[in-house]
């Protein structure tokens, strides 16, 4: 899954004002082996304030208009706010990625069901960890739980099963300790019996350890996704595409034997 943030503020560096350059962007991730797209409007740096819906629809519904005219592959909408989504499905998207894991806006299941799409469901620890310094006593109990309920409540609005697809947030709400023990630990979302979508490029994770900007974390994020897909990571969310596909491919070649 490839990221384009139609965001000034991305905490990536990536952020992109003009919809030619999205639109570029989407199609050299194309050819560069992305399977997906995935567009935002909204920031998720920690910090960074919301933007109104208005905003956010500015931003992102031309963006999909353009990009589905030119591509054929799917693209996702990265929102947790129905209208965003509705909108969104209707300019050319096909999934949904929902950051708050429906705690915000339950309703984006029940527009998944109808619209028949899948739904990405994210477990984000930021409402009760806002600074990212709450150390709870198991992580992994605590996210399978919260996975738990979004996977029962999006099934109660009718989402069919197939259509769910699970996030455990690396860096909502987690401390850098954490975030490296769900890497390690990731096998156990398994569980769940969905599949697993894993995003950690250029995050604060790999500035923890590598200390170096958004902009130098290739090696992190390579590093994060080679074990990701060892630990049963099935989505891996990425800003290079290019080298991350090739870190997927030699790393399914090893490990699954693909």
């Amino acid at each position: 899954m490839g990221v384009i943030n139609v965001s000034p503020d991305s905490f990536s560096g990536d952020g992109l004002r003009d919809i030619k350059s999205a639109v570029a962007l989407a199609r050299n991730m194309t050819v560069d082996g992305a399977d997906i797209i995935d567009i935002g409007g909204e920031s998720t740096r920690p910090g960074t304030s919301p933007v109104t819906v208005d905003e956010e629809l500015r931003r992102v519904i031309p963006t999909i208009q353009q990009i589905s005219r030119e591509i054929s592959i799917p693209l996702s909408v990265d929102t947790y706010k129905l209208e965003v989504a509705l909108k969104a499905l209707d300019a050319g998207a096909s999934m949904i990625n929902d950051i708050w894991g429906l705690k915000k806006s339950p309703e984006l299941a029940r527009l998944a069901a109808e619209r028949k799409v899948p739904i990405i469901v994210m477990s984000n620890q930021r409402d009760v960890s806002p600074l990212h310094d709450i150390v709870f006593p198991d992580i992994m109990a605590w996210i399978i739980a919260d996975l738990q309920r979004a996977l029962d409540q999006a099934q109660q609005l009718g989402v069919p099963w197939d259509n769910i697809i699970v996030d455990p947030g690396i860096g909502f709400g987690k401390t850098t300790e954490q975030n490296i023990e769900i890497l390690n630990k990731l096998e156990q979302l398994q569980k769940l019996g969905r599949p697993i979508l894993l995003g950690t490029s250029r995050k604060s994770l790999i500035q923890s350890v590598l200390n170096l900007p958004p902009d130098d974390r290739l090696e992190g994020s390579a590093a994060t996704v080679a074990i990701g897909i060892a630990r049963g990571a099935d989505i891996v969310r990425v800003h290079d595409v290019a080298s991350m596909t090739r870190v997927c491919r030699m790393s399914d070649a090893i490990i699954r034997g693909k």
